[in-house]
């Protein structure tokens, strides 16, 4: 007998015709759906290996460009990121990168077929960024985790590389510490001129500190270094720290301590999250909070400006809750005003005064903007002119001042230093 006659012949069964047969049907078919899904499911835990990296992982945008770059050429389903580039002679340029849209797509990496699952939760939201909730699921045959590593650590080294040789800024958003603005080129440190030694000191110092963490941990020192500089402004403290940061290869964390939103709790938080390999930076840290030396005129004019305290300042630099291995630069115009609680040893391990223009910086400028054969012969004058002003001078206004006459003739230029007043 044929399946189809025997398939017939069960509806002269009066069995089958009452529903039995009917229900024994379903219930086969439940059963044996039942089964693949167990099966399927027994064959992806065991056959199959699953990576899932959410939007807050800091690897989740790595991925999503590395994919723009290796994957994405193999889907036709594509959205659409654009970014801006900024090139060495400051020029900004429109990028537009193509990476796979929310679904499933396939891509072929290191001999495997990879199953790339992009979803995105339209009625949930990250708090923290103020976007839709999205995740990145990668599933390959097999249970080698390395390929997962592989591809995370390329992921990584290529967002490096985009980044090689530039100074990515970070600045506080609610919770977090987000890039701000393009990375910047490295400056070279000899690009700011301080007084003789003091750039060389500086930097010594904090290279010293960055590989000497066995010695801090051997001796149960806590591992973090704070640095203070002082001084008029225009001058170059916060213009060295970028310089800095670019010799040591490192980024900067700005933090605007006068920003009304921040308080304690969030200034603890920001400090002991900041990104890896950065110099966090507190500019004009006199005008943080209330210091304990204010009179009451000054502390009414502060009142409501922030929610900072200086015992809040003071925790978040050192309290048993700080993080390790960090270095924090503070700056200010007015030594005087800070409480010396906050500029002690151990909270600030090297204070320096970068203060208006010395001998040794005017001849070292001169030399930076101009050349020639004659140029040290010009430097000197030009250091001993404007030294007889009536009024010193600071790094910024000798820099305007060269600006003006970059094309200047050099005898020009060190004959009507009494426009320095004026830049």
């Amino acid at each position: 007998m044929t399946i189809s006659e025997y398939i017939s012949s069960l509806g002269d069964n009066p069995y089958f015709g009452a529903g039995s047969g009917i229900f024994a049907l379903g219930l086969g078919a439940a059963v044996l759906r039942r089964g693949a899904q167990g099966a399927l499911i027994l064959f992806r835990r065991h056959f199959m290996i699953t990576l899932e990296v959410p939007c807050r992982d800091k690897s989740y945008q790595w991925l999503l460009n590395w994919i723009t770059q290796k994957g994405a050429r193999q889907t036709q389903h594509l959205s659409v990121e654009t970014s801006f580039l900024q090139k060495d002679s400051g020029h900004v340029q429109t990028k537009y990168d193509f990476i796979p849209s929310t679904g499933t797509h396939i891509m072929y990496y290191s001999g495997n077929w990879i199953q790339v699952q992009r979803t995105r939760e339209s009625h949930t939201l990250d708090l923290h960024m103020g976007v839709p909730w999205e995740t990145v699921t990668l599933t390959a045959f097999g249970r080698n985790k390395n390929i997962y590593f592989k591809m995370l650590e390329e992921a990584r080294q290529l967002a490096l590389k985009e980044t090689e040789g530039k100074t990515i800024m970070y600045t506080a958003d609610t919770n977090e510490w987000k890039p701000f603005g393009h990375p910047r080129q490295r400056r070279p440190l000899t690009s700011v001129v301080l007084d003789e030694g003091i750039s060389e000191k500086i930097a010594n110092d904090c290279k010293e500190f960055i590989h000497s963490s066995k010695w801090y941990s051997e001796r149960g020192i806590p591992y973090r270094r704070g640095y203070l500089l002082h001084g008029p402004p225009g001058c170059g403290k916060s213009s060295f720290v970028t310089a800095l940061a670019g010799e040591l290869e490192y980024g900067i964390c700005l933090l605007n301590m006068s920003n009304r939103a921040m308080d304690d709790a969030r200034l603890n938080g920001l400090l002991n999250i900041a990104p890896q390999q950065t110099i966090i930076l507190l500019e004009d840290i006199d005008a943080a909070f209330v210091s304990r030396e204010d009179t009451e005129e000054q502390k009414v004019a502060y009142r409501g400006l922030n929610r900072v305290t200086l015992s809040g300042l003071l925790n978040a630099l050192d309290g048993v809750a700080s993080s390790e291995g960090r270095i924090v630069f503070m700056t200010t115009n007015y030594l005087d005003r800070l409480d010396p609680a906050l500029i002690r040893p151990g909270r600030v391990d090297m204070k320096e005064y970068v203060g208006h223009c010395t001998k040794y910086q005017l001849e070292q400028m001169y030399r930076r903007f101009y050349d020639g054969p004659d140029v040290n012969n010009f430097a000197e004058k030009f250091a001993e002119n404007v030294l007889k002003l009536s009024k010193p001078v600071s790094p910024a206004q000798v820099q305007g001042y060269f600006m003006v006459h970059k094309l200047s003739d050099q005898q020009h230029v060190v004959d009507n230093v009494s426009e320095l007043s004026k830049h």
